[in-house]
């Protein structure tokens, strides 16, 4: 997902002094081979700028791959100064060759830039230049996060035989459709369009009319020219709520003047618009034959399709060997951010304990067994699936992905259609009837044009529209047009870790509208913590592929996309959910007119009713260890 910077020995912003006089460029010159600005050339005859930086007592070298839509010349001067003379450092020292490369039409490759890099051969084409090298030793890895990960998958699956190892990180923007998620590069959440990337292309998309190099320039001239001139655009700082709270979304970068690009073609394409399985995702009917080392966090913004993709990859993988070899991290962290953990977490406002952990021993002993053949024993006992459980603030291991020994257990909504609020009397219970169980509906008065504000959550790239992580609801759920359902406190801690499932029952005066759940762990003292959050637009209740509208009085059994945790839930605390029919900005806001809500400026108030009953059994599902 192009949405932050690699965090993690990867392609990042740092404040330092000029990179060809920096500590780090000095160690790196005398023990590696040092060439810039590389032109390799494309099948079509365009060529992407690549940096090599090789051991020079390696005669054959086994190779680590970065490919960036970012800036990564060494040269830069100034706050936005790139680590890659430190990455390469790291690397060399290890014995590996680092390359790294910009996409086509990224500063001073040649091309024109489409989203996650397209044309996918690319990247097989990459593969196939450094493997062939002379220095190299033929056997190629692939590192990076969120934009240095989200290709690997798709061009993983092109099969080339010199690719051996993949280790992408909070990869979720590369994701198109696995299983029951379409979120087409985190496009999409149940069909609502995530706002984070209407941010990033306003920061990052490269105007087609900006002045560019002419092509077919020299490797001497490339190198002069980088010394000088970087090709970095500088775009006008605006403040990310002020932008994405702009009708119609269509306009929301022409109207603040930014520059032009993919988005006004990209944000007109419904979920299952051929376009998306013509360019670089990965989708779940592609082969895939890759030992993989898969880092997600639980503060991502797209870690539920994230851990549905291991799964499937895992189960579906082409060789055995491939099926056997693919491993899982699920960090307590926001997204990219595992070096960040520290002995005291803070995700947002809660404290998560002590999630540090060694991630270069990991990452370089994935690749030492993959690219060298060597066993590194912290790879050869390592399980299938380690994870951070929050509230107990622990790391642990499974075997699969949910915990095999999780049972799925029903929490039904319940009231007396007063659920509105904290201060409602919304429940959460055991039993779809009985007598705990009440069932007059609740009603959310949902006004577009005066959402519910996201509040912390899974997200990544909104500027100061939105602070990702963990925050105290109890701000929130004061608002009349949230419901609020809470369970009995827990008698003993209580894990829950998997996939969590939720399917409500809506009513509606409106064509269409959205709903929304958060998942949340209320502590003894009443701050209520979210763990996670979806989303559905309802007009794609039947799936992607069609648009069904409601017809007043008639009651729609709307399935959830899954949300994902681990947490302990500590005696006396209580899981509760928040329903809604907005979370904006993270999410764009129904406007509720059944119209395309892409070139729309006005919305309707839609009254929504959530039935509870024996006849309409709202509920969520939990796995409890």
């Amino acid at each position: 997902m192009r949405h932050a910077l690699p965090l993690l020995l990867l392609l990042s912003v740092c404040t330092c002094v000029r990179a060809q006089e920096s500590d780090a460029y000095l160690e790196l010159a005398e023990i590696a081979h040092i060439e810039q600005k590389i032109m390799v050339p494309m099948r079509d005859g365009k060529r992407l700028a690549t940096d090599v930086y090789r051991p020079k007592n390696v005669d054959k070298a086994p190779i680590i791959f970065s490919r960036t839509p970012y800036q990564f010349n060494g040269y830069v001067d100034g706050e936005e100064q790139t680590r890659t003379y430190e990455t390469a450092l790291e690397m060399v020292e290890r014995g590996f060759a680092y390359v790294v490369q910009n996409e086509r039409g990224r500063y001073f490759s040649e091309g024109e830039w489409d989203i996650l890099g397209v044309p996918l051969t690319d990247g097989y084409d990459a593969i196939e230049w450094m493997s062939s090298q002379p220095w190299s030793n033929g056997n190629v890895g692939l590192l990076g996060c969120s934009s240095t990960a989200e290709w690997q998958m798709a061009v993983a699956s092109m099969g080339h035989p010199a690719l051996k190892a993949a280790v992408p990180m909070g990869y979720g923007a590369g994701v198109g459709r696995v299983g029951d998620f379409m979120e087409q590069g985190n496009w999409y959440r149940g069909g609502a369009q995530q706002m984070l990337f209407t941010s990033w292309l306003y920061q990052v998309q490269h105007d087609p009319l900006a002045p560019k190099l002419q092509e077919g320039l020299s490797q001497a001239d490339l190198q002069r020219l980088s010394r000088f001139y970087d090709m970095a655009p500088e775009y006008p700082e605006i403040s990310s709520t002020e932008l994405l709270a702009t009708l119609p979304v269509r306009d929301i970068i022409k109207a603040k003047q930014g520059p032009t690009g993919v988005y006004e073609e990209m944000i007109m394409r419904k979920p299952n618009d051929p376009a998306w399985y013509e360019g670089g995702l990965y989708h779940d009917d592609m082969p895939y034959d890759v030992p993989t080392f898969w880092f997600t966090s639980w503060y991502d913004v797209s870690i539920s399709p994230n851990l549905a993709l291991f799964d499937h990859v895992r189960e579906n993988a082409t060789s055995q060997e491939a099926r056997d070899n693919q491993f899982l991290w699920i960090a307590p962290t926001l997204h990219c951010a595992y070096t960040r953990a520290t002995q005291n977490t803070i995700v947002g406002e809660r404290s998560v304990g002590d999630a540090r952990y060694d991630y270069d021993a990991l990452i370089y002993g994935f690749f030492d067994k993959w690219l060298r053949g060597d066993s590194p024993e912290i790879i050869d006992t390592l399980a299938r699936v380690t994870y951070y459980t929050m509230g107990s603030n622990a790391w642990q291991t499974t075997t699969a992905w949910p915990p095999p020994d999780v049972e799925m257990t029903d929490f039904y909504l319940s009231s007396q259609g007063n659920a509105n609020t904290m201060y409602g009397a919304g429940t959460l219970v055991r039993s779809a009837s009985g007598e705990e169980r009440v069932s007059r509906p609740d009603t959310i008065v949902y006004d577009p044009m005066n959402p519910v504000k996201s509040y912390g959550g899974n997200v990544c790239c909104t500027g100061d529209a939105v602070r990702g992580g963990s925050f105290d609801q109890r701000v929130m759920e004061a608002r009349n047009d949230i419901l609020v359902y809470t369970t009995e406190p827990f008698a003993e801690d209580t894990e829950v870790s998997g996939f969590v499932e939720s399917t409500l029952y809506l009513s509606s005066d409106a064509k269409d509208t959205d709903l929304t759940v958060k998942l949340i762990d209320v502590d003894a003292d009443g701050a209520a913590y979210n763990l996670d959050e979806t989303i559905q637009r309802v007009r794609y209740r039947e799936g992607y592929d069609k648009e069904v509208f409601m017809e007043p009085g008639e009651v729609y059994e709307v399935k959830m996309t899954p949300m994902s945790t681990s947490n302990v839930f500590k005696a006396g605390h209580r899981l509760r959910v928040e329903v809604s029919s907005s979370n904006f900005p993270r999410f764009d806001r129904n406007l509720n007119t059944g119209g395309d809500n892409v070139t729309e400026t006005e919305g309707v108030v839609a009254r929504n009713v959530i039935h509870h009953s024996a006849e309409y059994p709202s509920v969520v599902r939990v796995p409890i260890r």
